[in-house]
């Protein structure tokens, strides 16, 4: 997920129509994917954003179908290809203590505990084991997100990560 004007949290993003009854296929950045409909209302950024609800929603395959209110056949559902989805954050439950929203890490500058630079994190990817920071700078660089093991210190406030890494990874 990804931060939009500092209040908004991206949740995911529209693929395109399902079907001539209005139906979108929304690929879910949550986890599990089918919790996005959970979350009411969705604000949908088309040129400007607009707020719309999911009526009904299920899982398919590693999307999501969805049925927006107001949106009633096939053309206006392609007309939403491509838009993002945002939801108020005051919506994600809280975290307990050293849990963290991917949205909340994106954009930390990570050093190792030496002090050394090894780039932003540019986005998360989930994997099988555990989740992966992606950092952009001067290479990409893919680091597990593993507390106390690799990640040592979270500063959300300061923008700053620490890992235990070693910069020729």
């Amino acid at each position: 997920m990804s931060q939009h004007d500092d209040d908004l949290i991206c949740v995911g993003h529209i693929l395109g129509s399902q079907g001539i009854k209005g139906w979108v296929r929304v690929f879910s950045n949550t986890s599990p994917r089918e919790n996005i409909v959970s979350y009411s209302p969705w604000f949908i950024e088309q040129g400007n954003v607009r707020k719309a609800t999911a009526v009904h929603g299920r899982r398919q395959g590693k999307n999501v179908l969805a049925r927006l209110e107001g949106i009633e056949d096939r053309t206006q559902a392609d007309e939403l290809t491509g838009c993002r989805i945002f939801i108020d954050p005051q919506q994600l439950p809280r975290l307990e203590a050293g849990e963290y929203y991917w949205s909340d890490l994106v954009g930390l500058a990570v050093e190792t505990v030496q002090g050394e630079p090894l780039g932003v994190i540019a986005s998360m990817m989930e994997t099988g084991a555990d989740d992966v920071m992606v950092l952009s700078g001067e290479r990409e660089r893919l680091i597990p997100f593993v507390i106390d093991q690799i990640v040592r210190e979270v500063d959300l406030e300061s923008q700053r990560l620490v890992v235990d890494w070693s910069p020729e990874y």
